[in-house]
């Protein structure tokens, strides 16, 4: 039989057949596996086939075989398998700092490592349209620049900012650089944040990696290693970092301008933001009302006040006199 010219790839091009195509539940049979073969233009013989089937299994491959009316072989155990990629999956859907485009990315990578057949299946569990992502698609560009200042002992600079009711991006420090000494990240309810210490206060700070922009290494070694190394992470991220069950409502909130950034935040870009006056806006999204949303609405202060549905009023109102019961006698 004359040899193709991808015959030197044969089993390298068997492999990719048996990871795409087949499972515990779907086989192919040598004929099958011949034709899958032909169709990238490599001749093959069934005993050629048995042998390098062979041949993977003796480098480790999980090839199962499967005997009905005719034998069908398959890739039994992967490096992942479904359930362990379907927990991958929930975890970047799940994860607001990732975007939406990079979250279809990462999900069809993930994707790759199981057969058309279980891919499938996965697929089914997606969803991501209506979940509040990241709006900031260089976030995967500012993680590479943060890791290799902590790789590199380099500090970074970048510029901060935040949203105003517009849903435009308005810098802090009137656009200065932030310059700072990277030590490490943290994911914490849904976003992503750097650990790092400024030098400037003399204090380690965190800043959300969504909310950078126009990173950069420098050349200056990193400061501030002592403090980093005596800071206790769990018990800070328990101080700094920290909402639902109930019914859903239509909920209509009353925001002072400068809790744009913190509303935008929690509700996303699209949910509609209303002007009321020079100095508030008004947004009516959809929230399971229960005492964490309370007590989220009571923590932003008379900034904030909700408006509608009344028994979203009525259940805040009875919300701040329970607290408020509770220091009346004290003294």
């Amino acid at each position: 039989m004359a040899k193709s010219s991808n015959q030197k790839l044969k089993l390298l091009y068997l492999l990719k057949i048996l990871l795409e195509r087949t499972d515990d539940a779907h086989s192919l049979t040598l004929a099958e596996l011949i034709e899958g073969l032909a169709a990238y233009d490599i001749r093959a013989e069934r005993k050629s086939v048995y042998d390098d089937l062979e041949a993977l299994k003796s480098f480790g491959i999980d090839v199962c075989t499967v005997r009905h009316k005719t034998t069908g072989y398959y890739i039994g155990e992967r490096r992942f398998q479904l359930a362990e990629l379907k927990l991958l999956v929930d975890s970047v859907q799940a994860s607001k700092f990732v975007t939406e485009k990079k979250t279809f990315e990462l999900i069809k990578k993930l994707e790759s490592l199981l057969s058309v057949h279980e891919a499938k299946l996965m697929h089914r569990q997606v969803y991501v349209q209506n979940r509040v992502k990241s709006m900031n698609e260089s976030i995967y560009y500012n993680i590479d620049f943060i890791h290799n200042g902590i790789s590199n002992d380099r500090q970074i600079t970048f510029r901060y900012f935040e949203y105003n009711p517009a849903k435009q991006k308005c810098y802090r420090h009137g656009g200065a650089l932030y310059r700072v000494s990277p030590f490490a990240l943290i994911w914490d309810n849904e976003n992503y944040y750097l650990l790092a210490y400024d030098a400037g206060s003399k204090i380690i700070k965190h800043y959300r990696v969504d909310k950078m922009d126009r990173l950069d290494l420098t050349d200056e070694p990193r400061e501030g290693q002592v403090l980093y190394n005596a800071l206790d992470m769990a018990a800070y991220t328990r101080r700094n970092f920290c909402m639902f069950g109930g019914e859903e409502q239509q909920v209509a909130m009353v925001f002072h301008n400068n809790l744009a950034n913190v509303a935008i935040d929690r509700f996303g870009k699209d949910a509609p933001v209303v002007s009321v006056d020079g100095e508030h806006f008004r947004m009516t999204v959809p929230v399971v009302v229960s005492p964490q949303f309370y007590g989220w609405v009571f923590g932003l202060g008379p900034d904030v006040k909700i408006t509608a549905p009344a028994e979203a009023v009525e259940g805040m109102r009875a919300h701040v006199e329970r607290v408020a019961a509770l220091y009346r006698f004290i003294g």
